[in-house]
């Protein structure tokens, strides 16, 4: 998972206390409300009418900075997490305490154990207890007497018990290890082991006199996974039962698993190494015993809960767990589907040619799910529902006459939502709604009924290449556009499975890497998104890439690009490119593989060789090296660096553990040998965000308008 879909997941799954089926809202468990921090204390606001009731005054949290917050299943008790710390991409370790909201008592959880090193902490279904991970080891702690036990002692740096290795958190979302059973009397948790992971190796050379190294365990294409298996752990024995997944657990992930409605059985989804068979199991907790129910196989990958889901945990069960909601894209669309418990029967309930996005939410009760789509535009994304038993037509929930795109956090069992919409026009509305109506009963004032415009326009345009192939794609044109001058062109790419950069959104066009007026400076400014991008326009689209990474995606911008060329404001001669991460690499690639278009270029932490990324990420849309090398060797940007023509300029920091400076310095060799010349900045133990540090965020900025304007100058001639 690339830069642009990891900033998109920690923007829709919020904080670690979001809830299932709200996104970043705090929706009571009934949904007819929501909680927020406001001043300091905890309120709830019942809807439809916003009546406000204060439930924990600031005072209980004795000047506590409160970084997230949940309750009980009795709302008598208050889980409080604060002093939070990052683990790679996320704040997922700090410090816990429980209060007690009739008492106002306040209790730390896990005293004794080192400091903000507790994760995930949860209160038992019952109450009466809670328990966490620290430093790899799963803990129960009682609440009222405050002793702690702990069910998993063989935790080390490597044995990872209760949450993930780096690999599984990048690329599958997995943060939160372990599952309270709905009795509260057992717990399911993932254990990892990546003691065989070879360390990846981080110098750093400026924190210290003598510089030090920074292990990473990081297994790359063609290396095997860490082996993965799930134990359910008696709380009062502290005995684990493992349940029996058949198959060598060094080739095979498991990036989804829950309790199956009851407290006896666990169910969980198996991929195997080149994730393109998934298959279901529902095992015995008490015995281990795993019973396969589902089976699918893709020729090319199977997408995992975290691309259509607002979480990959939870499992969506219907009609008291006789059955659940499933969802594949095994007739060519991403569809749902109502799966009995014994994977026997499905009942396939979104009909039609059309892609599911995103799902919302789930009303039982009144017969229907919610999700996303956009059937007639893939740019856009709307609110929709189909009911239950499969037998109902689609039925469009967002306002017809509101063009663009619809966020939503829908409230469980779907009578209430927050409601965004926008579009490339500005045209937008924050709002919270009642459904199935879509009623507005408030709007936020910040963005109610319209905001301002862009301050150039934004078009959205199509362009359809020589190959057949239909591009959407954004522009802004020049400030003072006069269309009987040439303008440079500036591509901004992605192009990869991660990520699409074409969305008709307010803000969702532009260069926010220029420091300056870039419209005023006189450049076309221009973004596409071809095969390969995760569009809403079939899995042919999307798994076209498949072994294809560097190849087919490179020459849809190229042939996209060649059409653009031909427009009469164009020239020819100024055409730029820029990307970052995944985005870095078409750079490269662009810029290496049709010089003859491409002139300028700034490739930003690119992936030079694709056989340096990480497993689960390269082989998932590559397959696996030791079967097909040369679809790895001959997607990178590596295999033909020798081609460059134009100008380059490489950005990298050297503290990037997503995608190494590694690859940087194997490309900067290649070049070097062939002569060929480029600039490079390379920032010191910056990560993949290169954020880190005073001033480097305006450094980076200065230097890519500085490298623009002087070898790709703006402005008509």
């Amino acid at each position: 998972m690339r830069i642009l879909s990891a900033i998109v997941f920690l923007l829709i799954s919020g904080s670690v206390f979001a809830q299932r089926g709200g996104g970043g809202v705090k929706w009571t468990k009934d949904g007819k409300g929501y909680y927020a921090l406001e001043e300091g204390s905890i309120v709830r606001y019942d809807l439809p009418a916003f009546q406000k009731t204060t439930v924990v005054q600031a005072a209980d949290f004795k000047s506590m900075a409160v970084q997230g917050y949940s309750f009980s299943e009795d709302g008598k008790t208050v889980l409080i997490y604060t002093n939070s710390k990052k683990v790679w991409r996320a704040n997922t370790r700090g410090d816990y305490w429980v209060l007690d909201v009739a008492s106002h008592s306040l209790k730390q959880l896990g005293k004794g154990r080192p400091a903000s090193s507790l994760m995930f902490a949860k209160l038992s279904p019952d109450g009466t207890k809670a328990a966490y991970v620290s430093e790899h080891n799963v803990y129960v702690e009682d609440l009222a007497s405050g002793a702690i036990s702990p069910l998993t002692t063989d935790g080390t740096f490597r044995m990872i018990n209760g949450t993930f290795d780096w690999a599984y958190e990048e690329e599958f979302g997995c943060r939160d290890g372990f599952r309270w059973s709905p009795d509260s009397k057992r717990i399911a948790y993932w254990q990892l082991d990546a003691n065989k992971i070879r360390n990846f190796l981080m110098i750093d050379n400026t924190d210290s006199l003598y510089p030090f190294t920074i292990p990473v365990e990081y297994p790359k294409a063609g290396e095997d996974p860490s082996p993965t298996k799930v134990g359910v752990v008696d709380i009062a024995t502290a005995k684990t039962v493992w349940m029996q997944v058949p198959g060598d657990s060094r080739q095979h992930y498991i990036p989804r698993m829950e309790w199956a409605d009851n407290s006896t059985e666990v169910i969980l989804e198996q991929l195997n190494r080149k994730q393109n068979e998934a298959k279901i199991f529902i095992c015995n907790a008490g015995t281990g015993a795993a019973t396969e129910i589902y089976k699918e196989n893709d020729n090319a990958w199977i997408d995992v809960k975290g691309r259509w889901s607002d979480g990959i945990d939870g499992w969506d069960w219907l009609n008291g767990g006789k059955e659940f909601l499933w969802v594949s894209e095994k007739d060519g669309w991403r569809h749902i589907y109502r799966m009995s418990r014994d994977g026997k029967k499905e009942t396939l309930l979104t009909k039609g040619n059309y892609d599911m996005i995103r799902s919302s939410a789930v009303d039982e009760k009144g017969g229907y799910v919610y999700f996303t789509a956009s059937p007639d535009n893939a740019t856009q994304a709307y609110l929709y529902r189909v009911p239950l038993d499969g037998k109902g037509t689609l039925q469009l929930v967002s306002p017809a006459g509101q063009k663009g795109t619809h966020n939503y956090s829908v409230s469980p069992g779907a009578q209430f939502a927050t409601h965004n919409f926008s579009n490339h026009l500005f045209e937008s509305v924050s709002e919270w709604v009642s459904l199935p109506k879509h009623t507005s009963i408030k709007v936020n004032p910040a963005m109610g009924g319209g905001g301002r415009g862009p301050r150039y326009p934004v078009t959205m345009f199509q362009v359809t290449t020589d190959d057949n192939v239909t591009l959407d794609g954004w522009m802004v044109l020049p400030k003072d556009f006069d269309s009987t001058k040439k303008y440079p062109v500036l591509f901004m790419v992605y192009t990869e499975p991660a990520s699409a950069t074409v969305k008709d959104v307010a803000g969702g066009a532009g260069t926010r890497l220029y420091a300056g007026d870039i419209a005023a400076d006189g450049y076309i400014q221009i973004s596409l998104d071809g095969r390969g991008t995760p569009s809403p326009k079939g899995a042919a689209w999307r798994k076209s890439i498949y072994r294809k990474i560097g190849i087919i995606n490179i020459r849809d911008q190229a042939m996209a690009a060649r059409k653009i060329m031909q427009w009469k404001y164009v020239d020819t001669s100024r055409i730029a490119v820029h990307g970052w991460s995944g985005g870095g690499s078409t750079t490269l690639n662009l810029l290496f593989q049709y010089p003859e278009i491409y002139k300028t270029g700034i490739a930003i932490a690119p992936v030079a060789n694709q056989l340096l990324y990480d497993n689960i990420y390269q082989e998932r849309y590559m397959g696996l090296p030791q079967e097909n090398r040369e679809d790895f060797v001959n997607g990178s940007p590596l295999a033909h660096a020798k081609n460059l023509r134009g100008n380059l300029l490489i950005v990298h920091g050297t503290g990037d553990d997503n995608v190494h400076y590694q690859g940087t310095e194997m490309l900067i060799n290649e070049l070097v040998k062939n002569d060929r010349k480029f600039q490079i900045m390379v920032y010191p133990n910056r990560t993949h965000a290169i954020s880190e540090g005073e001033g480097t965020s305006l450094h980076l900025s200065h230097l890519f308008t500085s490298y623009l304007r002087e070898h790709c100058p703006g402005g008509g001639r």
